[in-house]
């Protein structure tokens, strides 16, 4: 069923205006628990805007994330908040443009590892400039900025990039993304122009990755490379997204939920051994539900239609 678009835009101002009540009704815990829901659902629906239609499994995630917290680290004391972010944005673009064009030539096993070396060679590159040059390998972060705050303005992160996705979706950017996606030699053939539409949505995918990294950065107060480049965020956003399911713009959203709680949950209790489950996680994932929870919702609601 499809709802009209007044009903479907008012139940969704009603469900955003109850996320943005959150934060006066719920202690410090559960706001940490609610920033992070909303990090990994910003995060796994903006890999989703790229990886989904094309198929083009990224692990850049972290890259971009650590670019975003680093501009902070540096700039946050000495620039106003709102240009901060408008200068991460602008770095997380001009990288995202400049490897886009560089490697999306590349696909299916080499474009993967392309992307994890990417950002394992800019963690390098800061561990480089830091030790060498300032001497410090970590960041102290003192921004003014409170645990709402980030709450709020990773909500309207998430709102602008569902906003986006679903104008996107129905752009003709979109319908040749989804050519691509099935078959990229028939996209050329068509007469589409596949490196800019690929350029074009790595670019605002990256970019929003930037941003969430930028507003996540004062929650740490301090931090270092292996914090903001941490290559378990990229694993963990494809994992949520696999779940959820990246074909549709919900999806990644809807797995990022229950594995964020499932990873706050065996982070604490078993430290020592919580990537080996995340591991067994993500073929689990990959095995059971190979088009995600959408796919399994979507394939439910076939079979019970009337013929």
């Amino acid at each position: 069923m499809t709802l009209p678009l007044p009903v479907l835009f008012a139940l969704s101002a009603t469900f955003v205006a109850g996320l943005a009540a959150v934060p006066f009704f719920v202690d410090n815990y559960y706001l940490a628990l609610g920033i992070s829901l909303l990090q990994y659902a910003v995060l796994a629906t903006a890999w989703g805007l790229f990886s989904g239609p094309t198929r083009y499994v990224s692990l850049a995630t972290a890259a971009f994330f650590g670019v975003g917290a680093y501009t902070v680290a540096v700039l946050g004391e000495v620039l106003p908040w709102a240009l901060v972010l408008l200068i991460a944005g602008f770095i997380g673009a001009v990288m995202a443009i400049v490897v886009g064009l560089a490697t999306l030539r590349l696909s299916g096993v080499h474009f993967v590892i392309f992307t994890f070396g990417l950002a394992e060679l800019i963690r390098q590159l800061v561990v480089w400039f830091e030790v060498n040059k300032t001497r410090v390998l970590g960041r102290y972060v003192f921004v003014d900025i409170t645990q709402q705050d980030i709450y709020w303005q990773l909500l309207a992160l998430g709102v602008a990039v569902f906003l986006i996705g679903w104008l996107v979706a129905r752009s003709r950017l979109g319908f040749a993304l989804r050519i691509i996606g099935e078959d990229e030699t028939v996209a050329q053939h068509c007469g589409i122009n596949t490196t800019i539409a690929k350029v074009t949505l790595l670019t605002i995918s990256a970019t929003v990755m930037t941003l969430a990294g930028a507003i996540m950065a004062p929650r740490w107060t301090y931090i270092e490379p292996s914090i903001a480049f941490n290559a378990m965020i990229s694993f963990q956003v494809v994992i949520m997204a696999l779940l959820g399911g990246a074909h549709r713009l919900w999806g990644p959203a809807l797995g990022a939920v229950p594995l964020t709680l499932l990873f706050e949950f065996l982070s604490a209790r078993f430290p020592t051994t919580f990537t080996i489950i995340i591991g067994v996680i993500f073929l689990l994932v990959v095995y059971a539900l190979p088009t995600g929870i959408a796919g399994l919702l979507a394939r439910l609601t076939s079979r019970k239609a009337p013929a």
